[in-house]
């Protein structure tokens, strides 16, 4: 393999993060974290889970990200009393002709914003579940394919959890990150104030297609990644497992379960799409390291007497970081 013509070439494909960027900040001010997080999840077709206080333009971010290319954007406020049909949609009756007819749901859109997922009940979740797998939809007995790129970004409240429903591991485990979300900088919000004093928010441009981010998902699959990044990552997960094998004696106890195989993938596919923003051919460790909170942090579980001693799953892989070997 020609690494320096494949480097050549993603530099010269990848030229529209940049565009993209720019023009996002045209309205988000900071969350350069944030705005990265939610591009890999769009160039590695997986989804985004955001926990942050509210007010930390989650919403807005989304809503820019997709004005930026055009794309169909929906917004649904998850709350106790909603209905899978009010997500997916539902057979209507007609009494003229004594048929039924599809009625289709906010779900049929590039992208989904769940506003506090955790409040909608299980039946929901379900129904949600099965559009963020298989990216189809059963509405009684007809399927429907969803349009491509489909991106659910789900946000959960950290503070408030009176009246939510924990989200099933089998879920969380569909998010291919989990990302924290803090408060701007003393310079930002400063800026921030300025932006929104004005009459109205800057408009964003469409800048790329739909159609750009699928031609950059099959590019992102040509990243080079050699044989020791690959064992890299395989070392992180199996840590998360069976910490002994690593001389991680101490984690043992702290762990009830370790990282999923979605781990590996998604660890994979995450640090491709890192390189690929970098504009960059290959993959180095920097690029697994840089997403491996994201990717693992709502996939390890922790035992009772970690959450005793206020050790989260963020400082288990920090512990994991620091000591195996990096190639």
């Amino acid at each position: 393999m020609d690494i320096s013509a494949l480097n050549e070439k993603i530099r010269r494909e990848s030229e529209f993060i940049d565009i993209l960027f720019n023009e996002i900040g045209k309205v988000i001010v900071g969350q350069k974290y944030m705005l990265e997080r939610l591009v890999i999840g769009l160039l590695g077709n997986g989804h985004v889970l955001l926990e942050g206080v509210p007010g930390l333009a989650k919403t807005l971010a989304i809503k820019t990200l997709a004005s930026s290319m055009k794309a169909k954007f929906q917004r649904i406020q998850f709350t106790p009393d909603l209905l899978p049909a009010d997500l997916i949609g539902t057979l209507i009756y007609n009494q003229k002709d004594g048929n039924f007819t599809i009625k289709k749901g906010p779900v049929f859109s590039n992208f989904i914003l769940a506003d506090e997922i955790n409040r909608a009940p299980a039946k929901v979740q379900s129904a949600l579940l099965e559009a963020m797998q298989e990216r189809q939809v059963t509405i009684g007995d007809t399927t429907f394919k969803l349009d491509e790129p489909f991106l659910v970004l789900a946000t959960q409240n950290p503070i408030e959890q009176e009246g939510t429903y924990p989200l099933p591991e089998a879920q969380v485990d569909r998010f291919m990150l989990k990302v924290k979300i803090t408060y701007p900088t003393r310079e930002e919000e400063l800026k921030i104030m300025k932006l929104n004093s004005t009459q109205s928010l800057p408009e964003v441009k469409q800048v790329i297609n739909p159609d750009d981010i699928l031609r950059a998902r099959s590019l992102v699959n040509e990243v080079y990644m050699d044989e020791k990044v690959e064992k890299y990552i395989l070392d992180i997960v199996f840590a998360t497992r069976n910490p002994k094998d690593y001389g991680l004696d101490e984690l043992s106890d702290l762990i009830s379960y370790g990282a999923s195989p979605r781990a590996t993938i998604n660890l994979a596919l995450g640090a491709r799409a890192m390189a690929f923003i970098r504009r960059r051919g290959y993959v180095i460790p920097e690029d697994v390291r840089s997403i491996c909170y994201d990717v693992l942090r709502h996939r390890i579980a922790v035992t009772y007497e970690a959450e005793a001693e206020e050790i989260t799953s963020e400082k288990i892989i920090q512990t994991i970081l620091n000591r195996v070997e990096v190639p």
